[in-house]
């Protein structure tokens, strides 16, 4: 039987063989967890189809295409498993200064992936200083490549005094016209965002509309039932589920926006999984909220909430992140007044939210303070028209001005 890096979801591409928790030519149960895997966005543990014989083909370290062949399972074999190797030439004499020597050896270090171990070694980084984001504490590569401290040169380092030992932080370089820059690794996650930016921009049409929603009725109806909501639902009444709904309501209108482009076809997603752009310390990630439509305003605020909470703690799983027929961006949360999201293949469609602003706006031929929104949709032009992009963007404007009892269970 073979074994091979599965699908772990749409933008993934790659994976890492962190840890093989048999050796080659161990014996394995079905279902016994043999391998992890390090994505860019999420950890993946292999289990065993079958009970067998353990052959392994990639060792730990290295970064495999998806549906690489990493190992072979002999099936049925498990009486035929070889005993560890003990030869002679291996033996050695445990003198009690030698174990203790390996017994501090073990201690003073925490436990990492080999691969973050590695890079560790290669970059001067001292694991103790790295607090593990992997199972159980675990160092994990991300940890290792986000972490700045880089040692200073063997060759340097032994001309400086006692004091100069600290290490700096960064790795200073001269420039060509002499001038001091620093040089830092990208991440997994950041080279795979840039890869997937790229790939939107060079493999879609994509055009960006806008428009401004007056955020009065939304705001009053959150500060009248936020206590009320509080109480009931245990979660407070945020903006995102606004947005959610309306952009539903608009997606049922104007269905292209939902669709998806494959080959020569256009696929009808009848379904709303809507992706909720989250913001983490490893970059930006998109859990999903499935079946949207079919949620309350509590459902839809507890599961976003429920997902950040994930995303941050890198305990996403695959179903979090696959599919999803439209996205959700908010920008505002970190101050953006206006931008231009970029679609996620193969979707369609992504709506950005922005900041807030207090603006004059006239309302009955007067001029009044009212607070405002921009908001963007970006699109591809390949099968979304500028018609109906405009149409879907004002649709959902309305609906945020005027919510009314359709986007409020209390």
């Amino acid at each position: 039987m073979d074994i091979k890096i599965p699908e772990v979801g749409e933008s993934i591409l790659e994976a890492l063989v962190a840890t093989w928790f048999k050796e080659d030519g161990a014996a394995v149960a079905k279902d016994e967890i043999i391998c992890e895997l390090e994505t860019d966005k999420i950890n993946v543990e292999l289990t065993a189809e079958a009970s067998g014989i353990l052959h392994i083909v990639v060792p730990v370290g290295q970064t495999v295409p998806i549906g690489t062949l990493i190992a072979t399972l002999e099936e049925g074999a498990v009486a035929q498993a070889a005993p560890p190797q003990t030869t002679a030439e291996k033996v050695e004499i445990a003198t009690p200064v030698a174990v203790d020597k390996e017994v501090k050896k073990q201690t003073s270090q925490p436990p990492a992936n080999p691969a973050a171990r590695q890079q560790a070694e290669e970059r001067g980084v001292n694991l103790e200083e790295i607090s593990g984001s992997g199972r159980e504490g675990r160092v994990i590569l991300d940890d290792v490549l986000v972490h700045k401290q880089v040692a200073v040169p063997q060759a340097k380092a032994d001309d400086k005094s006692t004091d100069d030992s600290r290490v700096a932080t960064e790795e200073v370089e001269t420039a060509v016209d002499g001038r001091p820059v620093t040089r830092q690794a990208m991440t997994p996650i950041r080279q795979r965002i840039a890869a997937r930016l790229l790939q939107a921009r060079q493999q879609t049409a994509m055009l960006t509309t806008f428009n401004e929603a007056d955020m009065s009725w939304v705001k009053k109806i959150r500060s009248r039932h936020q206590e009320q909501f509080t109480k009931k639902h245990g979660i407070k009444l945020g903006m995102m589920s606004f947005f959610v709904k309306a952009s539903i309501e608009a997606l049922k209108q104007y269905p292209t926006v939902n669709a998806r482009i494959d080959g020569t076809d256009v696929v009808y997603q009848h379904y709303y999984d809507i992706g909720i752009a989250v913001g983490t310390e490893r970059g930006l990630v998109v859990p999903v909220l499935r079946d949207a439509d079919q949620l309350t305003f509590a459902e839809i605020e507890q599961q976003i909430a429920d997902l950040a909470k994930k995303a941050n703690a890198r305990k996403l799983t695959l179903a979090d992140l696959e599919g999803g027929t439209f996205t959700i961006t908010n920008g505002g949360v970190y101050g953006s007044l206006l931008s231009t999201p970029i679609v996620n293949p193969p979707q369609c469609g992504v709506l950005g939210m922005h900041s807030i602003q207090d603006r004059p706006v006239v309302r009955d031929g007067e001029i009044v303070i009212r607070p405002i929104m921009n908001l963007a949709l970006s699109y591809d032009h390949r099968l979304i028209d500028g018609r109906e992009a405009v149409s879907f963007l004002k649709l959902i404007k309305e609906y945020i001005e005027d919510p009314s009892e359709l986007f409020l269970e209390l």
